[in-house]
Parts: C-alpha cells; sequence; structure tokens
C-alpha cells in the first residue's frame, strides 16, 4: 500500500533551538467528528492501519530512548518510556487519522481503492509491508536492510530501479520529507511551550532552523525508505511489482497516497508537538 509517513523519523536533527508554544488542538481539531465517507473505514481495515499503528507505537519507544539518551540522559528511566508508549497509543492516535483521512477521501474512488487491495497484488503488498514494518523493529533486521541496500546500489541491481519508480510513482521521498519538517516544527514548538527553549525564541529561528535539517531528513528518508521497500517486495515477481507501481500512479493510487500522507501527518505532528513538550519537562529537570 502506498504507505504515508512510513515511519517518523528517529532522529529529528539535534533540537539545537528547544522550544515553542502552538497549542496542537489548534492543528488538528480535537471535538471535529470524522466526515461519513463510504468505504473509508473498509480501507483502514483492508490496509491494515490499526495494525501499523501498533507497530508505529514500538518505533515510537525506540526513538523515545534514543531522544532521552539525546536530550536527558539517565533522567527518564522507565516513567519516560511509559510517557511516550502512551503518546503513541494507538486508540489515541486512530481517531486523529481516521478523521483526516476520511476527510481526504471524499470526492475520489475509493471502490478501486478496495478493488486492488481487497485480493490479488493489492492484498499481498500490504502483507509484505506489514510483515516488513515489524520485523524492522530489530535493529540487526535494519541493519541487513541497510547493508542489501548497498549492495544493490553498488551492482545497479534492476530491482532497486523498480523501486525507485515505485517511490516516485507514489511521491513517497518529498511526501516523507514534508512530514519530516512539519514533525520537527511541532517538536520544538512542543517544547516552547512547555519551557524547553529560550523564552526569546521567535517562530523565524524555529523555522530557519527546521528547514536547515531538510536535505539531511531528505537523505535519512532515502535510505530507509529503500531499504524497507527492497526488503518488504523482495518476495514479489517483477510483474507484480510493475503492476502495484501502475495503480500508485494512476488516480485512485495517488488519491489515496495523498489521504494516507494528510491522516499520517496529523499523527506524527500530534505525536511530535507531545513528545517535545514531555522532553521539555525532562530537559528543565521537572517531573512528568
Amino acid at each position: 500500500m502506498p504507505l504515508a509517513p512510513l515511519r517518523q523519523l528517529r532522529r529529528l536533527g539535534a533540537p539545537a533551538l528547544l522550544a515553542a508554544a502552538l497549542a496542537l488542538s489548534s492543528l488538528v481539531p480535537a471535538a471535529a467528528e470524522a466526515p461519513q465517507v463510504p468505504d473509508a473505514a473498509r480501507l483502514s481495515e483492508v490496509l491494515r492501519l490499526p495494525e501499523l499503528m501498533e507497530i508505529m507505537q514500538g518505533e515510537g519507544v525506540a526513538y523515545g530512548a534514543e531522544l532521552e539518551a539525546d536530550l536527558f540522559p539517565g533522567k527518564g528511566g522507565a516513567d519516560w518510556l511509559a510517557t511516550v508508549k502512551r503518546i503513541y497509543a494507538p486508540d489515541r492516535l486512530m481517531p486523529v487519522f481516521e478523521q483526516v483521512f476520511a476527510a481526504e477521501l471524499e470526492g475520489t474512488d475509493t471502490a478501486a481503492m478496495l478493488a486492488f487491495f481487497e485480493s490479488g497484488t493489492g492484498a499481498r503488498a500490504v502483507e509484505l509491508e506489514i510483515a516488513a514494518r515489524r520485523a524492522l523493529l530489530d535493529e540487526g533486521v535494519e541493519e541487513a536492510a541497510k547493508l542489501q541496500l548497498e549492495e544493490m546500489l553498488a551492482t545497479q541491481s534492476p530491482r532497486l530501479l523498480a523501486i525507485e519508480e515505485f517511490a516516485d510513482a507514489g511521491d513517497l521521498i518529498e511526501s516523507n520529507v514534508l512530514g519530516g519538517l512539519n514533525a520537527n516544527l511541532a517538536f520544538y514548538r512542543g517544547m516552547i511551550g512547555a519551557g524547553g527553549l529560550p523564552p526569546g525564541t521567535s517562530e523565524a529561528q524555529l523555522l530557519a532552523d527546521v528547514w536547515s535539517q531538510e536535505e539531511a531528513i531528505r537523505e535519512e528518508t532515502r535510505e530507509w525508505l529503500y531499504s524497507y521497500l527492497a526488503l518488504a517486495y523482495a518476495p514479489m515477481s517483477d510483474a507484480e511489482l510493475a503492476a502495484y507501481t501502475a495503480f500508485s500512479a494512476g488516480p485512485a493510487g495517488k488519491a489515496l497516497n495523498r489521504a494516507l500522507f494528510a491522516g499520517f501527518d496529523a499523527v506524527f505532528v500530534r505525536v511530535s508537538h507531545d513528545l517535545g513538550a514531555a522532553a521539555a519537562r525532562y530537559v528543565a529537570g521537572q517531573d512528568i
């Protein structure tokens, strides 16, 4: 499936600035009800998005440990990891995702999306993607996937070219980069709101710092994305991957991808803001 943001970047960029105060409720209205869009709930089920949210929680806990090591070594412990786990709780994040996802699907050909993913190549792709995403929770698997990518680059593997075509069809690199930048900005704003950055930090400074990370985020995104796709699609035939690429490049595929990215962007803004606010309290020596 054209998964939008494939992951939250584990490195938000060393928070050179540490702060910012924009209430997340102004970004994602919590009280609004999700639009009633035919097939939206079914698509979420077929794409196994609740299961993906559970995997993302595992990724988030690992990322939280990295944040602690970078920002407040040894101060967080079990309480910090419990906080991170709550921030990434699937039952907390799915309503945020569903509200935006359903709104973005209005007026699109959801029947074509379901037809592709309920059976055949589409269903197989979802199964492989979920399995690979879960496997990458193991650092050993992630390292092996990176080594495999290096070998594919060195040998100019035809499969790597096919993976690049698939990524281009879904605009996966740039969409993930934009999502990463939005998440970083939300993280800083969460820190500022909780007093974790200097009081005089301006929005202009914040934006300049975030945009300075763009190329690093793009490089990390490219490496992780291609490693992940190579691992996930290794069992697929060339014909299956070509069919998947063709769907992703078509109107239904592009519409679905836009809806997925919009939904996950809202989720990662929520998560990153809350992580920034929680981290700021530890940085400032306060209890959660």
